[in-house]
């Protein structure tokens, strides 16, 4: 398995600075992971920092609660790709999908999905938050929006990736989409199972120590 282009190595914490987002990058460089993912004002920074290597830029938008509205996300979608970035990882408007109001998530997905023009959006459901049900019908909603993955979380709510929330969301997409298990993958066996179960990205901040077969007893 060649684990270093399943990982988006990841700092989102809002009290990052320069300093680790040139840690991050410089590990990625390192290990050549497929992305890192970073805090939009960090786009410009991350993508001096990578020149020359074949490492993307992911970036998130309407993050962490995905309650702006669906403009102020476009902007956010354009601006960020203006600035740099190959990846956009959007959450999903939370609030309306528990209200069951999933012709708004698929036309929120649609516009985020359009004003990326062709650059890779995943779609953040936040499974901790949504019954099975919700998980499903979540999905669908991106799927037929066009999104490129569907991702299991933010990581700054009540739980990450499960391998169970991997399985029903590859079940519900099919094999033609991508599905990004992100939030507590910290041992190679994590990332074995969730990949097993059907993911075929990992969002973490442990990636170093994922490709060198090493656990990890923190971070995302």
């Amino acid at each position: 398995m060649n684990v270093n282009k399943l990982i988006d190595h990841t700092y989102l914490k809002p009290e990052g600075t320069i300093k680790n987002i040139k840690a991050i990058c410089e590990e990625a460089r390192a290990n050549n992971f497929m992305s890192v993912c970073v805090n939009p004002g960090w786009i410009e920074d991350a993508k001096q920092l990578l020149e020359g290597s074949e490492v993307l830029i992911a970036t998130v938008i309407g993050f962490p609660l995905g309650a702006n509205t669906i403009s102020t996300k476009v902007f956010e979608t354009k601006d960020a790709i203006e600035k740099g970035a190959d990846e956009i990882d959007m959450v999903m408007n939370i609030g309306r999908a528990k209200q069951g109001d999933f012709d708004y998530i698929e036309n929120e997905i649609r516009q985020i999905v359009q004003a990326a023009n062709g650059k890779c959006v995943k779609v953040i459901i936040e499974t901790a938050l949504l019954t099975d049900e919700e998980k499903v019908k979540a999905c669908e909603a991106a799927k037929k929006a066009n999104a490129t993955f569907v991702k299991t979380s933010t990581g700054f709510s009540t739980g990450g990736a499960t391998v169970a929330d991997v399985a029903l969301m590859r079940k519900t997409v099919g094999p033609d989409i991508g599905v990004k298990a992100s939030g507590g993958v910290r041992t190679p066996d994590d990332l074995k199972n969730m990949v097993e179960a059907g993911a075929t990205r990992i969002g973490t901040s442990n990636g170093v120590k994922l490709v060198n077969n090493e656990d990890a007893t923190e971070g995302y």
